[in-house]
């Protein structure tokens, strides 16, 4: 992607390392973490997210070890690791950087404690702003061998069966870092990110669950290899479902397609029919392809509508709405989500399992 400022141009706004390791000087901006310890605030239910942008009141809070209070002035991110150029940057160097905005769906993978049976919706659509990745990533000249980016989030504390870890840990590829759309972030929604939400800064990776996108961000390492962070060797690894023995394991990244039914029926609501408005949304890594809309009839799900889609144009969720004809009674609507690659929503026993709802025809 090409930005309004070049390499060299750019240069000036940076402090060069003398060296490929940091001091680890960047995490005395950390004040404190208060108050420690894991933190879950949920999301409406999903027939309730009905608008199109998500608010910060209404977008679940996940937080691992603790809320990290962050000193502006001491913050600064380190870019290093497998590069030819390292660097630092701070606060009032960030912001001389280009900026860029992304839409884009923000679901949370949900407790890594847990078998990924459940779906739990939780899931927002927000606007991020802050400089791409892939800018900061092509600055610091990545070596060939460097096939990983490792985030370093500020926060320290205890989770699970983790104790005392010094710091949240993530990685991703570095194709994906260089792919448009992946941040490091300090706004969300045209507003400053807050405590929180990871601010003064944080890691945003479109397309990929939230537990990615790393919180109070303090530094950026280029690596030949996966972090061993323990929230990418204990946590956030899962069994392949692709893999008929079971015993493949593949990181927690691409979210899987996903969707929910909204409030044109109510869940439990009564309609008149028999013509019935069925809306929704639904996202995922790769784009969706089509949603089908069935009703349970005679113990069977029988698919009933051709459903209208938007198109995608960044990483947001996509709309989806239709009218189906119900005689009157009870109902039980679901609605499944196809991507791109032909990936098909399941009916249950996956996170990603497919929303129904009941409702009663007048």
């Amino acid at each position: 992607m090409a930005h309004a400022l070049e390499e060299p141009a750019l240069l000036r706004h940076v402090t060069l390392l003398d060296t490929t390791d940091s001091d680890g000087s960047e995490r005395n901006a950390l004040d404190e973490v208060n108050p420690r310890g894991f933190h879950y605030r949920p999301p409406p239910s999903p027939h309730q997210l009905t608008s199109s942008k998500t608010s910060e009141a209404n977008l679940f809070q996940t937080i691992h070890m603790g809320t990290a209070v962050v000193d502006r002035a001491k913050w600064r991110l380190v870019v290093d690791g497998l590069v030819a150029c390292p660097f630092s940057i701070s606060w009032s160097q960030l912001l001389q950087f280009p900026r860029e905005s992304v839409t884009a769906f923000h679901e949370c993978y949900g407790s890594p404690l847990k078998p990924p049976t459940t779906n739990l919706w939780r899931i927002g659509n927000v606007i991020w702003t802050g400089v791409p990745l892939d800018l900061l990533l092509r600055l610091a000249q990545p070596l060939p061998e460097a096939r990983y980016v490792w985030s370093d989030g500020l926060e320290n504390g205890s989770f699970g069966t983790v104790k005392d870890t010094d710091r949240y840990q993530k990685d991703v590829t570095m194709a994906k870092a260089m792919t448009p759309g992946c941040l490091v972030a300090y706004e969300m929604n045209g507003e400053p990110l807050g405590r929180e939400r990871g601010g003064p800064v944080r890691l945003i990776i479109p397309g990929w669950y939230g537990t990615n996108s790393t919180k109070w961000l303090c530094r950026l390492s280029s690596q030949d290899s996966r972090s061993r962070s323990p929230f990418t060797t204990v946590y956030y690894n899962e069994s392949d479902p692709t893999d008929v023995t079971g015993e493949r394991k593949r990181p927690c990244w691409d979210a899987e397609p996903n969707s929910f039914l909204l409030t044109t029926p109510a869940e439990d609501g009564e309609v008149q029919g028999p013509s019935i408005t069925v809306a929704g949304r639904a996202w995922g890594a790769i784009e969706i392809e089509q949603v089908s809309i069935s009703v349970r009839e005679a113990g069977v799900w029988v698919e009933r509508a051709s459903v209208i889609l938007s198109e995608r144009k960044q990483y947001e969720w996509q709309h989806f709405e239709t009218v189906i004809s119900l005689q009157p009674g009870r109902h039980k609507i679901m609605a499944r989500a196809t991507d791109k690659a032909g990936t098909i929503q399941p009916i249950s026993g996956r996170r990603n399992h497919a929303h129904s709802i009941e409702i009663n025809v007048r």
